[in-house]
Formats: C-alpha cells, sequence, structure tokens
C-alpha cells in the first residue's frame, strides 16, 4: 500500500498549482468527465468458495490477470479434507510468489489473494516490556 501511496504522491508532485495560477490559467483545473475507463485497469474483488482441489482454477486464472482481490472461503474444503486443502493452499502460495502477489490467512476460514500492487497488512508481534 505505501508504494501505491508514494506513486501518487510522486505524480501529484509533477503537477504544480502554483504554476497554473502564476500562468493566468486560474485556481480551476478542468477535468475529461467524458473519458472511459478501460475495464482491464479495474481493480475487482471477487469472492471464491473452494469445496475441491478443482476449485483453485478460477482463482489461479484471476490472479494471473492481475486486477483481482479474492477472498477465498476455504471452510467447505477445510471440513471435508485436509490434505487436500494443504495442497490447494499450497498451490496457491505458489502462484501468488510467481506473479508477486501476497496472500494472507484471514480468520479461520478465508485467504485474502491481492496482486503485486497491492500488500496485505500483517501486524507485527508486540514485544513484552522487560522489567
Amino acid at each position: 500500500m505505501k508504494k501505491f501511496f508514494d506513486k501518487v504522491k510522486d505524480r501529484i508532485k509533477k503537477f504544480s498549482f502554483d504554476d497554473e495560477i502564476s500562468n493566468g490559467h486560474g485556481e480551476y483545473l478542468e477535468l475529461d468527465t467524458t473519458r472511459q475507463h478501460d475495464k482491464a485497469s479495474k481493480v475487482v474483488v471477487r469472492p471464491f468458495v473452494i469445496e475441491d482441489f478443482s476449485d483453485i482454477k478460477a482463482i489461479l486464472d484471476s490472479m494471473r490477470g492481475g486486477y483481482t482481490v479474492g477472498l477465498v472461503n476455504i471452510r467447505p474444503l477445510k471440513d471435508k479434507d485436509l490434505v487436500e486443502l494443504k495442497r490447494a493452499i499450497n498451490k496457491l502460495k505458489k502462484t501468488c510468489e510467481a506473479v508477486d502477489g501476497d496472500i494472507a490467512g484471514f480468520g479461520d476460514d478465508y485467504l485474502v489473494i491481492v496482486p503485486s500492487f497491492a500488500e496485505i497488512y500483517r501486524e507485527k508481534a508486540k514485544e513484552e516490556p522487560e522489567e
């Protein structure tokens, strides 16, 4: 997330409002509201449910696309077969590493998978105060 905000900050620095005012363009910036956004550039938050190992194919395909945040419910496979669940999670982890994404558990029943431009916040372990 920090990388994203750094990019935004750099783009804002490139555009100086002081230059616009001193050039006599006024205090307003005209926006093009007719511009169409490219569908592929939008981030999609998509829920998935893993009931069988074969269900990860759709997740892997969307991860490779690079614009999908996946919320994966692993409860059905967890209740059914732990060996298959571990196999599925390992496959998701390897693919996530290959596309430079991030994956983390969310509660006991969910995984969160994000593309390369996003990062999952992980709280650092609090250190015990020394007495």
